[in-house]
């Protein structure tokens, strides 16, 4: 009894993997809980631990409580959804604010894991465990992402080659900026590609829509006085890191782009692009959406 009164402390919400008893023992003692072999005892006893997202309620519970929350109780979920083209910045806040999360913790998390680095999370929605701490909901999202990704590289390539998939998910993410719908990125894919092989700038409004700006209108002044390397009127080719986190659609037009001529795409009154090769022909598109 005094055992099973000894207090122990984890955090609200344990994740637990597939496994035997003595495994899921073994997996707490490396994530340095306070849990032997008596555990493994006591938990035969009274049934067997679940596996996935356990709600613990609270950080502090007695050892029985403990032990009997581990085959008893799940996770509350709540779903997150991210956008494709949406900025980790701005889906950062998303998360901090829906799940009630500290803002400075997981941009420090994000920086940690990852280097703040854009383009590491797969657009979709996330069932969440309520009451997940930051650092584990920025392992979580990128595991998934990360798993998501390396599907579809061995897919496409029969590898995967971080440099060069990391390439490829900078080039979607302008793709995914520009682009009015799933259609039409093919399309872009080839501008871009077009554009580089003539050595033209992209001059892509888009890659101005980085981070923080992800939703703010591209003016001229702004393209004049943004010195970062997402400007693609100031820089040549795509910049190096990713403009937003993109969806696998986007991706495979990156890889896989459109065989055309074209130079130039302007969105017209029914909200698409059209698309030309000639400069002239370009004004006039500009001149329609512009009347």
């Amino acid at each position: 009894m005094y055992y099973l009164n000894k207090p122990i402390k984890t955090p609200r919400v344990l994740y637990i993997q597939k496994g035997s008893i003595n495994t899921i023992i073994t997996q707490m003692q490396n994530e340095r809980y306070d849990v032997n072999k008596l555990d493994s005892f006591v938990l035969r006893l009274i049934g067997y631990p679940q596996s996935g997202w356990i709600d613990m309620f609270e950080t502090d519970n007695t050892k029985a409580d403990f032990l009997y929350k581990l085959t008893r109780q799940k996770a509350a979920l709540q779903n997150v959804t991210l956008v494709p083209g949406e900025t980790s910045y701005i889906f950062l806040n998303q998360l901090a604010h829906n799940l009630k999360l500290d803002r400075t913790l997981l941009q420090r998390e994000f920086k940690v894991q990852v280097n703040a680095r854009e383009g590491m999370f797969v657009p979709d929605t996330y069932s969440i465990p309520v009451g997940i701490t930051e650092h584990k909901l920025i392992q979580l999202l990128l595991k998934v992402s990360l798993v998501k990704m390396k599907e579809l590289s061995l897919k496409i390539f029969g590898v995967y080659d971080e440099l060069k998939w990391f390439r490829y998910v900078s080039i979607a993410s302008v793709i995914q900026k520009e682009s009015a719908n799933k259609e039409e990125m093919p399309i872009v894919s080839s501008v871009i590609y077009n554009r580089i092989k003539k050595g033209m700038r992209l001059q892509m409004d888009g890659t101005l829509n980085y981070g923080k700006y992800s939703h703010v209108k591209v003016t001229a002044k702004r393209i004049r006085e943004d010195k970062s390397s997402f400007n693609t009127y100031l820089h040549r080719g795509v910049p190096k890191q990713a403009v937003c986190n993109v969806s696998l659609d986007a991706i495979k037009a990156a890889i896989f782009p459109l065989s055309t001529d074209y130079l130039y795409f302007m969105k017209n009154k029914n909200n698409v692009h059209d698309f030309t090769r000639n400069y002239s022909t370009h004004l006039s598109n500009i001149k329609r959406a512009t009347k």
